[in-house]
């Protein structure tokens, strides 16, 4: 059973264009690349006919993915969010008990994160520690060396 995943406009936008991509671009390549191969002889013996027959399967199986991903996909709209707690596509401004150290982040659908952008998955750790949180709370996040504690110190759209 395929689960519910939210994306913003713009990331949902992103994700028909690589299908698209790979449906009208990447699809017809795999099939040329078959059909070169194939033309060079013997297929029992063929190492660049498998090749590319196994890169059209994995292929196939992206696309499949990514049409399964969409049809569950959901566009959330910003402007109808509560800011009094932590959702998804909050941002979230944190400081982190030990270190001091404050960050912002924006909360997005896992296909959507990107670290370097300050996009974390509402599905890692740290955020699924903070969702349900509000401005004055402490989030404990379990993470592999240990408990995190982080202030929540604002939270916007």
């Amino acid at each position: 059973m395929s689960k519910v995943s939210y994306y913003t406009a713009e990331g949902l936008k992103k994700l028909r264009e690589e299908l698209n991509q790979l449906k009208d671009v990447e699809r017809p390549k795999a099939s040329q690349a078959i059909a070169d191969a194939r033309d060079k002889g013997d297929l029992s013996e063929n190492a660049e006919y498998d090749a590319a027959k196994e890169a059209q399967g994995l292929l196939e199986m992206k696309i499949s993915k990514m049409e399964a991903t969409l049809a569950n996909a959901r566009v959330i709209d910003e402007s109808q969010l509560d800011t009094s707690k932590v959702l998804a596509l909050s941002i979230v401004k944190i400081k982190n008990q030990v270190n001091g150290m404050e960050m912002t982040y924006t909360l997005v659908a896992e296909s959507e994160a990107d670290l370097a952008a300050g996009k974390i998955s509402v599905n890692s750790p740290i955020g699924q520690g903070l969702l349900g949180k509000s401005v004055g709370d402490v989030a404990e996040i379990k993470v592999p060396n240990g408990i995190m504690k982080f202030d929540i110190l604002e939270i916007s759209r």
